[in-house]
C-alpha cells in the first residue's frame, strides 16, 4: 500500500512492492521522457531494502538542461502529476501524484548536487545495511515526535544525512579524511 496525506508523518515497514511500484511508474515516465540521456532512479528510503519509509515512491529524473522544461512540465501534467514548482529547493522541479499521495517525482539537470546527493546517499545504505538499520532507528524516533510535521521531521534527519554523506563521499575518495591531531 502507498500513499499518505501531506505533510503527516506515518511510516511503513519496508516491501518488495515498492520496488515494483517504482518500476511500473518508471515504465511510464521513460514513455514520457524517451530521450537517452535521461536518467531516472528510484530515490529515497522506499528504495533502500530494509529501511522503513513513508509510503510515497521518489523518484529523480535527470536532464542534460531545462531548455525544454515548458515541456517537461506539460509531459508530467499528461501523467497526471501536479506541478509545485522548485517547493523550497533551488534547482529542483517537484511534482506530486495521488491522492493521498503516492509518487514524489524531482526533476533536476546533470550536474545537480541533489542528484548526486539522493543517489550517494541510497547507495550508501544499500551496501552498508548496518547503516541503514541506524537510519531506520533515527526515523522511527522522530515518526513519533513529529508526526504531524512532515517539515520539521525532514529537518530532523538532516544531521543523521550529513553525516552518511561524509562516509560515502570519504568512501569514494571526495571526501578529505579529517585528522585529528594530539
Amino acid at each position: 500500500m502507498i500513499g499518505l496525506r501531506p505533510g503527516t508523518v506515518h511510516l511503513s515497514r519496508y516491501t518488495a512492492a515498492w520496488k515494483a511500484a517504482y518500476q511500473r511508474e518508471r515504465r511510464r515516465l521513460r514513455r514520457c521522457f524517451p530521450e537517452p540521456d535521461v536518467r531516472i532512479e528510484h530515490v529515497g528510503s522506499t528504495a533502500i531494502p530494509g529501511v522503513d519509509a513513508k509510503p510515497i515512491i521518489d523518484i529523480a529524473i535527470r536532464v542534460q538542461s531545462f531548455r525544454s522544461l515548458k515541456s517537461f512540465v506539460s509531459r508530467m501534467i499528461g501523467l497526471g502529476y501536479e506541478y509545485k514548482g522548485e517547493f523550497g529547493l533551488a534547482g529542483r522541479h517537484f511534482f506530486v501524484n495521488g491522492n493521498p499521495v503516492t509518487h514524489h517525482v524531482h526533476l533536476v539537470r546533470a550536474g545537480s548536487e541533489h542528484w548526486d546527493r539522493w543517489i550517494l546517499f541510497r547507495d550508501y545504505l544499500r551496501a552498508h545495511p548496518e547503516e541503514a538499520k541506524r537510519y531506520n532507528a533515527v526515523k522511527r524516533g522522530l515518526a513519533r515526535q513529529f508526526a504531524n510535521k512532515r517539515d520539521a521531521y525532514t529537518r530532523a534527519k538532516t544531521p543523521f544525512i550529513e553525516r552518511v554523506l561524509r562516509l560515502a563521499r570519504q568512501e569514494r575518495g571526495t571526501e578529505p579524511k579529517i585528522v585529528k591531531k594530539d
